[in-house]
């Protein structure tokens, strides 16, 4: 059995919300876009911080990639660096506040 293969969105919400835990002081509203797989909102402008799969519109940052990609931020074998280099992660919004994301995601 592989780590976290297939990992479904019920997982996914589950391990942001352990990580957004940790990240107290980010103060943003982020959505993990999963395209047909769905996505989170995250609002850590409360605590602890709100998630729900409704897309608000009012985000600070959208990370878009697919589930599969995600997981590997989460389980510390992808990278979310070089997947935004190979166009494997897409961001809108505040850079940022990305990047701040990204060391909050990895293990």
């Amino acid at each position: 059995m592989r780590y976290n293969k297939d990992m479904s969105i019920d997982q996914i919400e589950s391990e942001i919300k352990q990580k957004m835990a940790m990240a107290a002081g980010l103060q943003a509203k982020a959505v993990f876009d999963f395209g047909d797989d769905g996505l989170l909102y995250v609002d850590s402008t409360q605590s602890p911080a709100a998630i729900s799969r409704e897309d608000k519109g009012d985000e600070d940052v959208r990370l878009i990639c697919s589930k599969d990609v995600f997981e590997g931020f989460l389980n510390g074998t992808g990278d979310p660096n070089m997947a935004f280099m190979m166009g494997k992660l897409k961001v809108k919004g505040n850079m940022g506040l990305a990047m701040k994301l990204n060391s909050v995601l990895e293990d």
